[in-house]
């Protein structure tokens, strides 16, 4: 029941911004904490950010000082900011995030989006 649904990603310039969105829908109770991962064409997924709720932020170190992750609670959606766009950036970008649902408010269980194409291109 519960779905993370990405959006926001395409083709882009180098030096480019997007924002990519991450609304999260269904039988939630509470979202702790989201995060953004990425996956080039024959690579291993990274981590690129996670936000925690009460907004403390880690990055890693490729996309420190370009790329900005926030949430707004209220709309259950997590956002990665992303400027400065390098070509090195190009990959499916996914959405992760612990919550806990309805149904088992006492514990937290973790779920992922379907992902977003991110192509960084002259």
């Amino acid at each position: 029941q519960v779905q993370l649904v990405e959006s926001g990603g395409g083709l882009i310039q180098p030096g480019g911004s997007l924002r990519l969105s991450c609304a999260a829908s269904g039988n939630i109770f509470s979202i702790n904490t989201m995060g953004w991962y990425r996956q080039a064409l024959g690579k291993q997924r990274e981590l690129v950010a996670t936000i925690t709720p009460g907004c403390t932020t880690t990055y890693t170190d490729s996309v420190k000082g370009r790329f900005t992750i926030s949430r707004d609670d209220a709309k259950n959606t997590v956002y990665l900011q992303m400027n400065s766009l390098k070509p090195e950036d190009s990959a499916v970008y996914y959405c992760n995030a612990d919550l806990r649902t309805v149904q088992y408010r006492w514990r937290t269980s973790n779920y992922w989006g379907q992902g977003t194409q991110v192509t960084v291109s002259s």
